[in-house]
């Protein structure tokens, strides 16, 4: 009796081991990719473009972990101890805080000197998105038409007939306003402190004539403004695209090839208009990215 139960029990074993084996066929891949992102809304846009291009394109399930408190100061330790797989980054943010340099090289030597410095790291950048998330100086359509604005240096010869408003923040900083004021000689009629939700409609009811900006802030894909050339190239630019773990890459070879359709892909101003959906149309950033996808024909 003992011996015909062994007997049972090995069979039912073997067709478990069976069926586990052959459960798995037609699958790329089981393994899970860990997404982080900073609390932007335009991050939280781009994790479901990765998550959903990974999703259909590899066998790979994808875990997103939204909002992460201190941005890189937090999620770039977490990247290199395996916490996460990759993220959202900006070459501006990277190269100041994580490779720690002060001077602001041109676009591709400041990227081939973030993919060094990575690679020693054990990250990779597989390419940028296409848009720039950088500073910007926002000035009234109206404003700009009448007296002749193109560039920030525009702005400063007739900044003694100009309003400039901005959060208070932008004027104690000393890379903001002080920045900005002494580089351009700019000396306006008056300044303002102004809540960062507020800036826009001030704008709008000509409370000021010109105020700091990100050039994929959502209000921008609809405000009648303008944004002038940061002629002296004061600012660094701060383009977006995906950090990823070497050893990650190694174990989904078929990750990569992925990745590497969001390069290029989003403009400034359809950033914008995906963040101004997201925040004040309060659509569903998942939807926004689905409908955006498809819209590129990445989406089957």
């Amino acid at each position: 009796m003992k011996h015909q139960i062994r007997k049972v029990l090995s069979v039912l074993l073997a067709v478990l081991l069976f069926a586990g084996v052959f459960s798995g066929c037609g699958k790329k891949d089981s393994g899970v990719v860990k997404i982080a992102t900073k609390p932007m809304t335009e991050q939280f846009i781009l994790s479901e473009m990765l998550a959903q291009l990974i999703e259909q394109d590899t066998g790979l399930t994808v875990e997103i972990t939204k909002g992460i408190g201190g941005g890189t100061t937090n999620i770039h330790p977490a990247l290199l101890k395996g916490d996460f797989d990759l993220y959202p980054e900006y070459t501006g943010t990277a190269w100041a805080f994580v490779v720690k340099r002060e001077d602001v090289p041109d676009d591709d030597t400041l990227y081939a000197g973030l993919q060094e410095a990575y690679q020693k790291l054990g990250l990779k950048w597989t390419g940028l998105y296409g848009f720039n998330n950088t500073f910007a100086l926002a000035v009234r359509r109206d404003v700009a038409e009448q007296y002749g604005i193109e560039t920030y240096s525009d702005i400063a010869k007739v900044s003694p007939d100009l309003v400039f408003g901005a959060n208070p923040d932008f004027f104690e900083k000393a890379d903001g306003f002080p920045h900005l004021a002494e580089a351009y000689g700019m000396n306006f009629k008056s300044t303002s402190d102004i809540d960062i939700g507020l800036k826009y409609k001030a704008l709008e009811n000509g409370d000021i004539d010109v105020t700091n900006a990100f050039t994929t802030d959502a209000q921008l894909s609809v405000a009648d403004i303008t944004l002038p050339t940061d002629d002296k190239h004061l600012f660094t630019n701060y383009y977006c695209g995906t950090v990823v773990r070497m050893d990650t890459l190694e174990k989904h070879p078929e990750l990569e090839p992925v990745l590497e359709k969001m390069n290029g892909l989003i403009t400034d101003a359809e950033m914008a208009s995906m963040n101004y959906q997201v925040e004040v149309e309060n659509r569903d950033e998942k939807e926004v990215a689905k409908e955006f996808l498809t819209s590129k024909g990445l989406l089957k």
